[in-house]
């Protein structure tokens, strides 16, 4: 079983539907969003990691980069407009960091990107987005699995990162967590 860091209901769809067992335990930290995205994302899910106590911890971070600026939770409707109005009909960048922490101490981290372009979004697309309430919580202020879907004209990368959990990424960093899954299924089955 691993504890996930994160309030994130994505994460927790992304973690069911692989079949992982886990529990929630939010971490309440600050997060940065100043620096190499790289280094903040992964930075970001130490922090998670490390604030959290159990066996294994799972902490998970997921920016909006354009122009090399992270764009991370809009903190109101305005600023929901200003993310959605500068990302309008262009490529911009998702990282993600994952950290995950034993109880003995020892940290593995990783990071994964996915270039995503928007479709050109005039002003009607914006209100009718911002409307929805879909952008709280969201990095860049928008969720791709949802409404927001309507504003993506293409990706390039792993869909499941713009979520929140790039999956192939953490089967990298941590094949176990999948091998078990399967493991013990065989073994009830």
């Amino acid at each position: 079983m691993i504890t996930l860091a994160s309030r994130s209901p994505q994460r927790r769809a992304i973690l069911e539907q692989l079949g992982v067992e886990f529990e929630v335990v939010p971490a309440d930290v600050e997060e940065t969003t100043k620096g190499d995205p790289p280094a903040v994302v992964v930075e970001n899910a130490l922090r998670k990691a490390r604030a959290v106590h159990g066996e294994r911890v799972l902490g998970m971070d997921t920016e909006v980069v354009l122009d090399g600026r992270v764009y991370g939770k809009p903190a109101d409707e305005s600023e929901a407009e200003t993310f959605l109005r500068r990302l309008s009909g262009r490529t911009h960048e998702v990282w993600s960091g994952i950290a995950l922490r034993t109880q003995s101490g020892d940290e593995r981290t990783s990071t994964a990107c996915t270039r995503v372009t928007f479709r050109r979004l005039e002003q009607p697309d914006i209100d009718w987005y911002v409307a929805s309430g879909e952008w709280r919580e969201r990095a860049g202020g928008y969720a791709i699995q949802g409404k927001g879907a309507a504003l993506v004209e293409s990706i390039d990368g792993d869909y499941w990162n713009v979520v929140g959990l790039p999956v192939a990424e953490l089967v990298r960093l941590a094949p176990d967590i999948v091998r078990n899954v399967a493991a013990n299924r065989h073994r009830r089955g």
